[in-house]
């Protein structure tokens, strides 16, 4: 919005609808997502790697008890933490090895339009590792299927061509592109479609859940408790569905309020409009959350909120509303939205390490609507500090590029511009497809979606985590390695994002040092394959010393 509103002043941002955006999506994500509680905390437990739970849940188990557990857990978050803080902090090696660094590689990646990527963190390896084998290749199989085979053939039928679906002003050719840009502006939009989709099918699979669910909430809403309640166990008590029901509603009426009193100048039409996009998107979209959540740790915030735009976008149009006022109005559509998808999936994770360690959901689910309220306020105040203190357009602002991604697409979806809507139906009938054969659509959509650097790490990882537990022929052994392996890739995770948030304080005051032109040097690049090669092999060693330290 504060990118927009450099173009037109007349679009106002100010604290109010921020916090109130923020406030009721984060509510609406919690009042969504309680319902699926059981299906993704308990009827899935064994099936869901939920690898930032593992992480979390690893470090909690282990400070508590103490022992070896907590001395491998350290060593694997400081070596972890190290790696990743000398590689963001003073740019000793690449953060990324590409093909492009051989000089094939780079004639490759002009002409074919086929390039390799590999992130070399090491939390990103670790959350492989926790992600399986399974998971991560099903994830790479969407990636190496856009890669390696839709934005070579965009570039071998379309090269020649210029082709704006979305009515942004793109000049270039396809062929004029580099692959990543390809996948920025087309590619990606067959992943995002196909996450919606998938979404909506994880939906329908989890409706006897919802439905159960929904019974429960109409027998209490009518006096009426079943007697099979009273037997439920303390870490399987949720807020009732009464509240949930009548919270749902209350903080519905209130959004509609928002909008009609805050947003749309009491325009009745068009805020009803807008309340039913709110609930409904943010409704399917909740799920989806939690399901990418749940498999890869990774919430496609970015993609969903953007989708949202589009539809909000199209929808406000359609009901006459445009200009300012309606990109005003889509942009607080997708707030609220992109809030309650970053809240339940979140939340899921807080759910799931809740029930491996014992606490009380309805605790936990009380306690998040005050994180709620107070993230909300505290959002809003750091959002207007930063536009203050650096802006968002001009020279030596913050770059945010989804920011500027989705004002470059709401701009011309609000002057009746189009959207790329073959591209979601692609990704769409993928989707179906594959859970037609019976191939998890959700995690092969993301690998469409995520960038491919950050999908082969998980490949290695889910690698390395079967060889570990697979080079013994007594199981016990394999199991006891696993658990090594999972403990030390929870440190990984753990170090990398710790030494991230010191690294990312120190960029914001002002101390940069790293050396970009030896970071994204050839000799960079190499000394940082040699440098994930040699912490794959400490993580493989170290877990197959388990049996021996038995």
């Amino acid at each position: 919005m504060y990118i927009l509103q450099e173009k037109y002043p007349e679009m106002s941002v100010d604290f109010i609808k921020i916090f109130f955006s923020s406030l009721l999506g984060g509510v609406l994500g919690i009042l969504f997502i309680i319902p699926f509680r059981k299906y993704f905390v308990q009827d899935m437990h064994g099936k869901f790697p939920f690898p930032e739970a593992t992480a979390s849940t690893q470090v909690l188990v282990s400070g508590e008890t103490g022992g070896k557990g907590a001395r491998y857990l350290l060593a694997s978050g400081l070596i972890g933490g190290v790696y990743d803080f000398v590689v963001s902090t003073f740019g000793w090696w690449s953060e990324v090895f590409t093909t492009r660094v051989l000089p094939w590689g780079t004639a490759i990646a002009d002409k074919a339009k086929l390039v390799g990527k590999l992130n070399v963190s090491a939390a990103v390896l670790g959350l492989g590792y926790i992600i399986g084998l399974k998971y991560a290749f099903i994830i790479c199989c969407g990636s190496f299927l856009v890669w390696f085979g839709i934005i070579p053939l965009m570039n071998l039928i379309w090269g020649g061509q210029v082709i704006d679906l979305m009515g942004t002003g793109i000049m270039q050719t396809v062929g004029e592109m580099s692959p990543e840009v390809i996948f920025t502006t087309y590619a990606r939009h067959i992943g995002i479609g196909g996450i919606a989709v998938a979404g909506i099918i994880g939906i329908i699979k989890a409706s006897s859940t919802l439905k159960a669910a929904l019974g429960m909430a109409a027998k209490e809403l009518r006096g009426k408790r079943d007697p099979q309640q009273q037997a439920v166990l303390r870490t399987q008590r949720d807020l009732s569905m009464k509240i949930i029901v009548i919270g749902t509603l209350v903080t519905l009426a209130l959004v509609f309020v928002f909008f009609y009193f805050g947003v749309l100048n009491m325009n009745l039409w068009h805020a009803v409009i807008a309340l039913i996009v709110v609930a409904v998107i943010a409704f399917l979209f909740t799920t989806v959350a939690a399901n990418a959540i749940a498999i890869v740790g990774t919430n496609p915030v970015s993609g969903m909120t953007l989708m949202t735009l589009i539809l909000a976008s199209v929808i406000m149009v359609a009901s006459g509303l445009k200009g300012t006022a309606g990109m005003t109005a889509a942009l607080i559509i997708g707030g609220v939205v992109c809030t309650a998808l970053s809240v339940s999936g979140s939340f899921i994770t807080d759910l799931k390490i809740g029930y491996w360690l014992g606490s009380t959901p309805y605790k936990q689910q009380l306690w998040k609507f005050a994180g709620t309220l107070v993230a909300a306020a505290t959002v809003g105040g750091v959002i207007i500090v930063l536009n203050k203190t650096y802006g968002f357009t001009g020279q030596n602002a913050l770059v945010a590029p989804q920011a500027n991604a989705m004002a470059a697409v709401i701009e011309p979806l609000m002057s009746g511009g189009g959207a790329p809507w073959l591209l979601y139906g692609i990704g769409g009938v993928i989707a179906i497809l594959l859970t037609l054969f019976k191939i998890p659509a959700l995690a092969f959509s993301l690998g469409m979606f995520i960038p491919l650097e950050l999908n082969l790490p998980l490949l290695v990882g889910g690698a390395v985590a079967w060889f570990v537990s697979t080079r013994s022929k007594e199981t016990r052994v394999n199991e006891d390695r696993r658990e090594r392996g999972t403990l030390l890739a929870s440190g990984f995770i753990a170090g990398g994002a710790l030494m991230g948030v010191v690294s990312a304080i120190m960029r914001f005051a002002g101390l940069n040092l790293v050396n970009t032109e030896w970071q994204n040097s050839t000799a960079g690049e190499v000394l940082a394959l040699v440098a994930y090669i040699c912490i794959i092999i400490y993580l493989a060693l170290s877990s197959m010393k388990a049996a021996k330290d038995k």
